[in-house]
């Protein structure tokens, strides 16, 4: 059996138009040991062609140009077994030196499948996190090594000196029970007690003075035409008490209205970078068809092309996904895309999107009601945050695994105590936690 059955090299396709992010996707998989199977314009590329070139994984440089040609390839890029990386062509063409080779090492890595993304030299550092499993036993000590000690102390036993400063009363003894101890400790009390001395008597009450309704010996006849006014006058104050109930100024209670505030101001805040367009693929196909809450979106492109991520992720996601805009409301039960400059801030009923510099703020969500996962290539700098959103109840997850080209924020908050788990685990545990079943209620 030769080395290549034992490690058999990646079979890559690339799909991308002429031009610089072509060349430089060709250059990364040249370094990365993979076998390039086809390369090819996906605007004149047929679907039968990509289908039996057989690839297992599809490098495809994204660009609006080519959003029709990828609806076109759609049976072919959906074929089972079939990784697809995306990457943006713009860039792809602008990334040079130190950050080419970086994320030359991350595709590699995701190709072969493997975790190392250090760079030549560095392999062999010792790694940071903490692996399970039970410490190594300590070697049992032979028999043979202590027989000279064991014989050295019995000779020696003789001479030690024995503590003959206290022998205990013969009388003493352990209790049996927990019951003779506590009745040990309390005191005995003699047989004849002393009468206790009576408490005085008190005083006679006057007896109060017969009521008309218990002695029917004072009864006597009412006459009907003095007493009437003081009837009547009792039958006016009663009725005058009784308060008048007003159907003319009733309304219907808005329900919604109701709710505590911060159950319409949770939502699931994803937050990505660089390898998150893979990694949020796969969570959100992995959701179901409708959730309590919902999806905020936020990745980082340099090129800004938000508008072709919200339709590569419509093709897959069972969630509505468009774009959020200034003073729309965040809708449960659909994704919205978050653009570096759109924030959320909270209303009487529910989120909704405002114009922020500094994008989204994690510190505006519900933490009662608001979930947070960190996919790869995700910001160091919303790691407090999120422990802070958790430590006040908010659900917050990490992702782990060979996809997470980028772990340092997703491994901090797993570090930390949070929840672990490939994207698609993670969605089967937000999907029961904040699904809805068919008739619309929460799982």
């Amino acid at each position: 059996m030769s080395v290549s059955d034992l490690d058999p090299v990646p079979a890559v396709a690339l799909l991308a138009r002429p031009g610089a992010a072509r060349e430089r996707l060709r250059e990364a998989l040249a370094h990365a040991d993979v076998q390039i199977v086809l390369e090819d314009d996906p605007m004149t590329l047929e679907p039968q062609a990509l289908h039996d070139a057989r690839p297992q994984f599809v490098v495809i440089a994204l660009e609006a140009a080519i959003e029709d040609a990828l609806e076109r390839l759609e049976p072919a890029l959906s074929a089972p077994g079939l990784t697809l990386v995306f990457d943006e062509a713009e860039l792809a063409a602008r990334r040079d030196g130190w950050e080419a080779q970086r994320w030359g090492r991350h595709l590699a890595a995701k190709l072969h499948g493997h975790q190392q993304v250090l760079p030549p030299g560095a392999e062999d550092e010792p790694a940071l996190q903490l692996e399970p499993g039970l410490p190594s036993t300590p070697p049992v000590p032979k028999e043979t090594a202590l027989q000279t000690h064991l014989e050295q102390a019995r000779s020696w036993a003789d001479d030690v000196p024995a503590d003959g400063l206290y022998s205990p009363p013969a009388h003493l003894h352990e209790p049996i029970a927990l019951e003779q101890a506590l009745a040990a400790l309390q005191p005995v009390l003699p047989e004849t007690a002393a009468p206790v001395q009576a408490a005085p008597e008190p005083p006679p009450v006057p007896a109060a003075a017969p009521s008309v309704f218990t002695d029917h010996t004072a009864w006597s006849l009412v006459d009907e035409a003095s007493d009437a006014p003081a009837v009547a006058s009792a039958a006016a104050s009663t009725e005058s008490a009784e308060p008048a109930f007003d159907t003319g100024h009733l309304s219907l209670v808005d329900l919604d209205a109701a709710a505590p505030a911060g159950s319409r101001s949770g939502a699931l805040l994803v937050l990505a970078g660089i390898g998150g367009p893979d990694a949020l693929r796969r969570l959100l196909a992995a959701l179901p068809s409708g959730l309590a809450v919902p999806v905020l979106v936020h990745m980082r492109l340099d090129g800004g092309r938000y508008g072709n991520l919200v339709k590569q992720m419509a093709r897959v996601s069972p969630l509505p996904v468009q774009l959020a805009e200034a003073g729309q409301r965040a809708t449960a039960g659909e994704v919205h895309v978050l653009a570096d400059d759109i924030g959320v801030h909270a209303a009487a009923d529910g989120l909704y999107f405002q114009s922020e510099a500094q994008g989204i703020s994690i510190a505006a969500l519900s933490a009662e009601h608001s979930a947070l996962v960190l996919l790869s290539g995700a910001d160091l700098a919303h790691v407090g945050p999120a422990l802070d959103l958790a430590a006040a109840g908010a659900w917050v997850a990490g992702q782990v695994g060979e996809g997470c080209y980028d772990p340092a924020a997703a491994t901090a908050v797993v570090a930390a105590g949070m929840v672990a788990g490939e994207p698609q685990e993670l969605a089967q545990v937000i999907a029961a936690r904040w699904g809805l079943d068919d008739d619309g209620d929460a799982a």
